[in-house]
């Protein structure tokens, strides 16, 4: 980040903290999303902030790595990493020289399910950074120089990837939950995916993946709705109208019950559990989202952390989490552990899911839950790019312009009753394990988990 803008932002974070941290604790009063329709069709949502001379915009197109050929995985990713590496008669050192005068920051990350990008610019410089933000889009140069450079970064992330536990044992789990189907391809791709990519594979993903009809946008800042339509237009208006998008089939994660070893020679072992969530768009997504909370997702006040941390210092961290994704929903474990703890580790682990499973919640708990995710939530939106980045998420989701005046409510409405059946709707297993580390923990036999199979149903961010 450019020095200027860095020390700028700082002075201004505390401003647009006072006014945006309000909006979670209560939204209807504190803040106002507007639905701003540009002359060409194209939604956004707006938060006005005149106080602070900042805009920030938060946009993303459906798709993302599910798109990539199955030869060509990582495509997306490579995509996203060259949307700021030129365009137009701009090269790749031009668009960085251009960026960096103003303090302009522009970012772009592939997701499964998604490709988003963020712009951040003062209000001066408002104009100059949607224009660069255009060229990015619309006129890519995919230069020699860029790509291989790109690449090369790529590949040795990709290289490094194969000595780390973790990256280790997510990569075994998606691939073995998802054998065939887009998810099981890491986002990153391969070795052999990445150099097989051309400069014609990433034109022809752009053209295919940025278009109007799976564009979601959110603007929060300085600025008005008549400025907004007005850039919007300008800068996603001469895309596409329709996006070319393959459909991904749905799927559930197969080879539930089973424990896949990754022998890697560290000290260190980490651990990946995982089973079938609850849809985002499932009314028993709240309660389950209270649950895990309790569970795992609550950090230093879950279950999970008082059990493996605090009682038994197997493992310094370890976390719960559910993954709503388009075409699967999934609930995931994760920890790191000393090589010989794992079988200990898992055994706690396991332990605490089945009770929450067979017992939910009591009563106290889901209290304190539902407190401290009403709370927190104000957390979400303290900054301008938190704030776009949560209203986009929201559209992704379908989730209604009215989300956050909805939310807490929904949270509240959660009874013991609801919190009980729905545990033991998602966590009566049986899940799938990855364990990367040395082959004496990581080969243990027998399933990670013994509890019965789930009935038959038809992913955290901030939610």
């Amino acid at each position: 980040m450019n020095s200027v803008f860095r020390k700028t932002a700082a002075a201004l974070l505390g401003v647009v903290a006072v006014v945006l941290l309000a909006a979670a604790a209560g939204p209807a009063r504190a803040t106002t999303i507007e639905r701003v329709v540009t002359p060409k069709g194209i939604e956004a949502w707006l938060v006005r902030a005149p106080s602070v001379p900042l805009v920030a915009m938060e946009f993303a197109f459906r798709g993302g790595a599910a798109q990539d050929p199955a030869d060509r995985a990582g495509l997306a990713n490579m995509v996203a990493s060259l949307l700021d590496e030129g365009a137009g008669d701009l090269d790749a050192h031009a668009f960085h020289r251009r960026l960096e005068s103003k303090a302009i920051e522009l970012n772009a990350t592939a997701y499964r399910d998604s490709v988003v990008g963020s712009l951040r610019t003062l209000t001066e410089h408002r104009d100059e950074a949607f224009g660069l933000l255009r060229l990015a889009l619309t006129a890519p140069r995919f230069d020699s120089e860029a790509v291989e450079r790109i690449r090369a970064d790529i590949l040795a992330a990709l290289r490094r990837d194969g000595t780390n536990p973790g990256e280790m044992a997510g990569r075994t789990w998606w691939e073995t939950a998802f054998a065939g189907h887009p998810y099981g391809r890491i986002n990153r791709g391969s070795v052999d995916s990445v150099q097989a990519i051309g400069i014609a594979d990433l034109k022809g993903y752009a053209a295919r993946v940025f278009a109007r009809d799976n564009l979601k946008i959110a603007v929060v800042g300085n600025i008005d709705a008549e400025t907004v339509a007005r850039l919007v237009d300008d800068v996603f208006g001469a895309l596409p109208a329709k996006a070319q998008l393959v459909p991904v089939p749905q799927a559930v994660p197969a080879d539930l019950g089973r424990r896949v070893p990754v022998d890697i020679d560290v000290p260190q072992s980490t651990l990946l559990l995982g089973g079938i969530g609850i849809p985002r768009n499932d009314p028993d997504f709240i309660p389950a989202y209270v649950v895990n909370h309790i569970l795992g997702g609550g950090s230093f006040s879950s279950r999970l952390y008082r059990e493996v941390r605090e009682e038994r210092g197997l493992a310094y961290g370890v976390s719960s989490s559910l993954v709503p994704l388009k075409s699967a929903a999934l609930f995931f474990v994760s920890t790191a552990t000393r090589a010989d703890r794992v079988d200990q580790s898992m055994a706690v682990i396991e332990a605490e899911i089945r009770r929450m499973a067979e017992q939910g919640p009591s009563a106290e708990e889901l209290t304190q839950a539902k407190s401290f995710l009403k709370g927190s939530y104000a957390l979400s939106f303290d900054t301008s790019l938190k704030v776009a980045n949560q209203l986009v998420l929201i559209q992704l989701d379908d989730l209604g312009i009215d989300y956050i005046d909805r939310r807490n409510a929904m949270i509240e409405a959660v009874t013991l009753d609801d919190a009980k059946r729905v545990a033991k709707r998602f966590l009566s297993g049986p899940f799938l394990a990855a364990v990367a580390g040395r082959s004496a923990a990581a080969a243990a036999p027998g399933p990670a988990s013994a509890a019965p199979p789930p009935p038959p149903t038809p992913p955290v961010r901030g939610q």
